[in-house]
């Protein structure tokens, strides 16, 4: 029996291909191990959305090709380059990374791994270099009998509803890595939602690079004129999000990666008559000074999201708002990391993170003039995560004595409905809490971005330590 080990690297829609490659792998009667040392073939499924993030992946290849070196029974063990940084620059790697890598996958070959694998033990390495198995832009979406083997815990799970991007973000390359916005239909992601709520979910986290613009595809592509403001522009993550919410069954469903050009009033209304969508929202800003909103063509400007944030916190009331900005973007002036500041000040985010911007090959934003020097990158960061910080922690501080619900993640910790996977804060239980259910706590005590509590109706609370979460 063929044994791969799959090393999956960057954001939850890199996860979910690895899921369905690890699926097909099992289908195809392969064994799918947790160490690289004990595999025929290890997959290192790559991001490179950022410098740091190609770094990493780079640092992983090279680590599995050493150690590969290093022991005598696996030095004719295949390594497999997939993902996103293959996808983009498989061209060059090819070149560079010849003596380490055996073969490069894209995002389309994640259904036809297990023959890429059987063709390459079957055969020597070509003397021309590792073959790239690339061809164009993405065009694969999965459906919902993709085969997938989760390997998120057993009790949530991300649920991809589109793929690709159609937006111009001039800082951005996933458009070119991942191809025109695709959308499945209601049909499939519902048929999917029962399967995983059948298997025990409890949270289903929906995905895709924007999750606003799901349907609208499809919108775009029907006959006979249209408007901005015709209302089924927008029906189809609304119809979607009404049909999950009528599952049977106890869970979450939470919205992430949403575009703030396009939410609706409907849409608010349907977060808030719809009782199993979390009240939370995923929105990336990334500027509020419409000089930056500009240069970054968001679509978007400073005026608009102020009253789109309005609008959903009278919507919604107690929804949990988080966001990511990008401070040191070219031309950016203390003017306006002066507005950005008093905009979170003003505003106070549940929850916030800002990225130091990273010049990526490719794209407009990298030409641009006026780059700024990497030393005041550095400090309108740390201004802006210190002026969060303290947001972060005076909000905390209110929750204290607040009842929550949550859902244990593991022993000793859990999450809030205002807490995504991997990103937000912890609520630190007592150990006895069932992992993969959900319990009602009281708040006992708060950090800077973590919360204590025990069961409702339970005192005094014990002290765990806590980690910062942003």
């Amino acid at each position: 029996m063929v044994k791969v080990s799959l090393i999956s690297l960057g954001c939850a829609k890199n996860l979910v291909d690895s899921e369905i490659m690890v699926g097909h792998l099992q289908q195809a009667g392969m064994a799918v191990v947790p160490g690289a040392e004990e595999a025929d073939v290890v997959i290192v499924n790559t991001c490179s959305f950022i410098d740091s993030s190609k770094e990493e992946s780079i640092g992983h290849i090279l680590e599995v090709h050493r150690q590969r070196g290093m022991r005598r029974r696996r030095r004719q063990q295949k390594l497999i380059v997939a993902g996103c940084m293959a996808q983009r620059f498989a061209g060059d790697l090819r070149t560079e990374l010849q003596d380490e890598v055996d073969a490069f996958i894209g995002l389309d070959q994640v259904t036809s791994v297990a023959p890429i694998i059987e063709g390459l033990l079957a055969r020597e390495q070509a003397a021309e270099g590792p073959p790239v198995f690339i061809q164009g832009r993405s065009t694969f979406i999965p459906d919902y009998d993709t085969p997938r083997f989760r390997l998120t815990p057993r009790h949530f799970a991300y649920l991809k509803i589109a793929e690709g991007c159609n937006h111009p973000c001039t800082f951005c390359i996933i458009p070119q890595i991942r191809g025109r916005h695709r959308s499945r239909t209601i049909e499939s992601v519902v048929a999917e939602a029962r399967q995983l709520v059948r298997e025990g979910v409890r949270e289903i986290n929906l995905i895709s690079q924007d999750t606003t613009y799901f349907g609208m595809d499809t919108w775009e592509q029907r006959p006979g004129p249209r408007t901005p403001v015709d209302s089924s522009r927008g029906a189809a993550l609304t119809s979607l999000l009404r049909q999950l919410n009528a599952i049977e069954g106890d869970f979450w469903i939470r919205l992430l990666y949403t575009h703030p050009a396009h939410w609706s009033d409907e849409l608010i209304a349907t977060i808030a008559a719809c009782p199993k969508v979390a009240r939370y929202v995923d929105m990336p800003l990334q500027h509020i000074s419409d000089a930056m909103l500009g240069r970054m063509q968001r679509e978007t400007s400073g005026d608009h999201i102020r009253d789109l944030i309005r609008r959903i916190r009278a919507g919604v009331p107690g929804i949990a708002l988080r966001t990511t900005f990008i401070t040191g973007f070219p031309g950016e002036t203390e003017a306006d990391v002066d507005e950005l500041c008093t905009f979170i000040r003003e505003t106070r985010f549940e929850r916030l993170g800002v990225f130091r911007y990273s010049p990526e090959e490719g794209t407009r934003a990298a030409k641009l003039e006026a780059q700024i020097p990497a030393k005041v990158k550095e400090a309108r960061w740390h201004r802006l995560m210190g002026l969060q910080r303290t947001i972060a922690a005076e909000i905390n501080a209110a929750a204290v004595g607040q009842r929550r619900r949550v859902l244990v993640d593991e022993p000793g910790v859990a999450r809030g409905e205002g807490d995504a996977p991997d990103i937000d804060g912890r609520v630190y239980v007592p150990l006895t809490l069932p992992v993969g259910e959900f319990a009602e706590v009281r708040i006992t005590g708060a950090e800077e971005y973590d919360l204590l509590a025990l069961p409702a109706g339970e005192a005094p609370a014990v002290r765990r330590t806590s980690r910062r979460a942003q």
